[in-house]
C-alpha cells in the first residue's frame, strides 16, 4: 500500500451541501431556513423562546433544594485500579494518591477528593490515600493485604452566607 493509495471507507464522507447557489441546487433562494424572520438570521434563533408565551421551563414548578457547596468526589472503582496495575501504570508497592491515579490516567481531574468504591476484584496489595472510601472497597483493601488511609475533609461553610441587617424601629 502506498500514500497515494489510502481512501476513505466507502460512504464515510459526505460531501457537505452548499447552500444558497441556485434554484437547481436543491437549497437555493433562502437555502432551506423559510422566509425571513429570526430564525432564517444566523447567530440570533433564541433557545427556549415560545413567541413570547410564558416558556415551559418557566411554567413548571420548581422543586428541592441544590446545595451550591457539596463536594464533587471523583469516583474509582478498585476493579480499575487493579486493571491499571495489571498494565504496568501503577505499582502495587508505591503509595496510590491523587497525584499516582492522574498521571497513571485512571483519572483526569480528581476534583474535590477521590471516593474510592468496592466494584470489581483486588489481587494486589496497595497502599492508597483517599477522601472516601466504601465499606466495600476498605474491605478488599484489607482483604488483599493493603492499607486505606483517609484524607480530611474540606470543612463546611458555618451559617449563613450573609447574616441579614436589622431594621431599625
Amino acid at each position: 500500500m502506498k500514500l497515494n493509495e489510502i481512501r476513505d471507507n466507502p460512504g464515510a464522507h459526505i460531501k457537505r451541501t452548499r447552500l444558497g447557489r441556485g434554484l437547481g441546487s436543491g437549497k437555493g433562494q433562502q437555502s432551506g431556513r423559510g422566509q425571513k424572520g429570526q430564525t432564517s438570521r444566523t447567530g440570533v434563533r433564541i433557545d427556549g423562546f415560545e413567541g413570547g408565551q410564558m416558556p415551559l421551563f418557566r411554567r413548571l414548578p420548581k422543586r428541592g433544594f441544590v446545595n451550591i457547596f457539596r463536594a464533587d468526589y471523583a469516583p474509582v472503582n478498585v476493579g480499575k485500579i487493579q486493571t491499571f496495575i495489571d498494565a504496568g501504570k501503577l505499582e502495587a508497592g508505591a503509595p496510590i494518591d491523587a497525584a499516582a491515579l492522574v498521571a497513571a490516567g485512571v483519572l483526569t481531574n480528581p476534583r474535590d477528593g477521590i471516593a474510592l468504591l468496592g466494584d470489581g476484584e483486588l489481587k494486589a496489595s496497595i497502599k492508597i490515600t483517599v477522601t472516601r472510601a466504601s465499606k466495600s472497597a476498605a474491605e478488599a483493601i484489607e482483604k488483599a493485604g493493603g492499607t486505606l488511609s483517609l484524607l480530611p475533609q474540606k470543612p463546611k461553610p458555618e451559617g449563613k452566607l450573609k447574616p441579614k441587617a436589622k431594621r431599625a424601629g
